[in-house]
């Protein structure tokens, strides 16, 4: 299956936060989303992490 489940880490506090699916055959590089984060308690950016 070209989709992969991935975990997404908050920028600030490192944490692990959120979890989805992404289609490594169309996207090499890492996946970067600005999702809340409820420990630093704002908007932040999440990055792919293994």
């Amino acid at each position: 299956m070209p989709r992969e489940q991935i975990t997404l880490a908050c920028t600030e506090c490192k944490r692990r936060n959120y979890r989805t699916t992404a289609n490594k055959k169309l996207s090499k590089e890492k996946l970067e989303i600005k999702k809340y984060c409820r420990w630093c308690g704002k908007h932040v950016m999440h990055r792919e992490t293994k």
